[in-house]
């Protein structure tokens, strides 16, 4: 049994979040194309990573999560 192995894929977690306070969306580099999935604060902008996004299905796991198929990009 490996001690540092990777971690068991979950079913589609859920984000618990209010959407009157907080949304769902991407932040991307322009520079190295680097996306981070996250939730963004409506009143102060202030941004919580929640995961990299570094293919398809990272992005099509955070949207089952997010329950939406709406996500916005911030550059």
């Amino acid at each position: 049994m490996a001690l540092f192995g990777r971690k068991r894929e979950t079913p589609a977690e859920q984000l618990n979040f209010d959407p009157a306070e907080k949304y769902p969306m991407i932040r991307a580099s322009i520079c190295t194309g680097e996306q981070v999935a996250g939730l963004k604060n409506r009143k102060t902008g202030a941004f919580e990573e929640v995961m990299v996004i570094r293919s398809k299905q990272d992005l099509e796991r955070f949207k089952q999560m997010a329950k939406t198929d709406d996500i916005p990009k911030e550059y």
